[in-house]
């Protein structure tokens, strides 16, 4: 009996000890169930922020779930980000690329992002892992005015082949005319006096791309200098007074006087000398040509005002171009380069100034040349003489 009572305690404690083993079990095993996955990484590691902040470059960092940890503030102008998300679906698509391969990649892509400006603009990218971290830095540059001028320059070089091209093909055909014609005196004088033309035309020419390749890159002028308005003036329309006797045109000057700016006195009277030079080229017979000085408060004008053949509307927002030309035909006949007007251009902007033109056809244009009018200072001597005068 006691054997039997012992028996039946001791099934009784296997069966307490089985049963709480399984609910242990049970319990371990639901709480491993549930335990979550490890949290996404929400900081940027050491030191990326302040190597972000350095870049040039619009950056954005993402998580292992595309959310934005950090973006530049050129990136969230450029609209690449919108709150917490980056919303260019092309660099998402390269950032899940490398999240899944880890290989950095780099491309170029165009995207309309602004609300002003350019319809699109041009990004350089790199896309690469932030190390082990399971981040992803995306890197945009803007190359769209890279883009501009690259194209500008590919024109800029074609026009030129073009210009250059046109009198020394003309050179060489007149060259072998002469040689034909060598028992021919009045030929031989005629054509003569044709290659001097055109090559009076290419001297011009070389003269304006050296000019124009002088001011265009150059720095705001560091040491400006004292310039009398009256002796740019006067050099000016000496430059052209026998280009426009030629056609009996009247050269006029008036305003004000003894007006000084600062700035370079050379490049100042090839501006004006290339706006009197056209509007000569471009007024018939019997007219006159006017250049007028007056001043504004701190801004000199300068006007040259023609009775020529006048601007078509459509042509007045581009005539600051290089080698654009209203009237190809009669700029050529004329000896005109093309660069006379964007020369005056990158003078007025180096002289942090500016060129305006008003123009109606059949009655004539109006150049402006605007510049700051320089601080006329206390004549030197004066405060000694007072003292002398003191002194007495």
């Amino acid at each position: 009996m006691e054997g039997e009572l012992l028996a039946a305690i001791a099934g009784l404690v296997g069966l307490v000890t089985g049963v709480v083993a399984g609910l242990a079990f049970r319990i371990s095993e639901s709480s491993h169930s549930h335990t979550p996955d490890p949290a996404p990484q929400s900081s940027l590691p050491p030191g990326i922020a302040e190597v972000l902040a350095a870049l040039p470059s619009s950056a954005v960092v993402l998580d292992s779930t595309d959310r934005v940890l950090r973006a530049s503030s050129a990136a969230r102008a450029y609209r690449l980000v919108s709150g917490d998300e980056l919303v260019i679906g092309e660099l998402l698509a390269l950032a899940r690329q490398v999240r899944r391969d880890g290989v950095i990649r780099e491309t170029e892509i165009e995207v309309s992002v602004r609300r002003f400006g350019p319809d699109s603009t041009t990004f350089a990218v790199r896309v690469a892992p932030l190390g082990a971290t399971g981040l992803i830095l995306v890197l945009a540059e803007d190359q769209t005015e890279r883009r501009r001028v690259e194209a500008v320059r590919r024109d800029f070089v074609a026009n030129i082949s073009h210009e250059l091209k046109t009198p020394v093909g003309a050179l060489s055909l007149l060259a072998e005319t002469i040689n034909d014609a060598s028992d021919d005196p009045d030929a031989v004088r005629r054509f003569a006096s044709r290659m001097k033309h055109e090559a009076d035309r290419l001297t011009s020419l070389i003269q304006d791309l050296i000019t124009l390749s002088r001011i265009q890159g150059a720095e705001p002028l560091s040491e400006p200098v004292e310039v009398a308005v009256d002796t740019v003036v006067e050099e000016s329309l000496d430059a052209v007074r026998t280009a426009a006797d030629t056609k009996n045109i009247e050269l006029v000057s008036g305003g004000a006087e003894g007006v000084t700016v600062m700035g370079d006195e050379g490049l100042l009277i090839t501006a004006l000398r290339n706006l009197v030079a056209n509007a000569v080229a471009y007024s018939p017979a019997n007219t006159r040509v006017a250049v007028t000085v007056r001043t504004i408060d701190t801004t000199v004008e300068i006007s040259v005002a023609d009775q020529g053949i006048g601007i078509p509307p459509q042509d007045l927002e581009r005539i600051f171009e290089r080698f654009y030309r209203v009237d190809a035909a009669r700029s050529r006949a004329t000896g005109g380069t093309g660069l006379g007007l964007a020369i005056v251009k990158h003078i007025m902007t180096l002289h942090r100034g500016e060129v305006t033109v008003w123009s109606k056809e059949g009655e004539g244009s109006t150049f402006t040349l605007r510049l700051p009018r320089s601080e006329t200072p206390e004549p030197p001597g004066s405060t000694a003489t007072s003292d002398q005068e003191a002194a007495q």
